[in-house]
């Protein structure tokens, strides 16, 4: 069984900075892309970050120049460090990942339960 964990979400006021972390434990082969998606009140899901085991990063444009995306293959976790917070990234964070399952070479998507970012004053 695999499963992702999120944390480092919170109260943060706007121009604050916030890291959160992703972890992926269980039967892992290996993964592929793993990243954050949000989901702000009412509003659908949308992508944040993305990164391939190879280190090719792809942003959202509401969110380049202020939040970072990195990962740690050894440890099966992605990163995500947010600068110059604004209201408008108050939103659910959730983790996602494409993970092959160990011995049977079947990849399927993966995703956490989510963390709360709340920028307010």
């Amino acid at each position: 069984q695999v499963q992702l964990v999120e944390s480092g979400g919170g109260l943060v006021q706007p121009g604050g900075s916030l890291t959160l972390s992703c972890k992926a434990s269980g039967a892992i082969s290996s993964i592929n892309v793993m990243g954050w998606y949000r989901q702000a009140p009412g509003k659908e899901r949308e992508l944040v970050a993305t990164v391939t085991s190879d280190g090719s990063i792809n942003y959202a444009d509401s969110v380049k120049g202020r939040f970072t995306i990195s990962r740690d293959n050894a440890k099966y976790t992605v990163y995500l460090r947010m600068d110059s917070l604004k209201a408008e990234d108050t939103a659910v964070y959730y983790c996602n990942a494409f993970i092959t399952v160990l011995n049977t070479g079947y990849r399927r998507e993966y995703w956490g339960k989510g963390t709360l970012v709340t920028v307010s004053s």
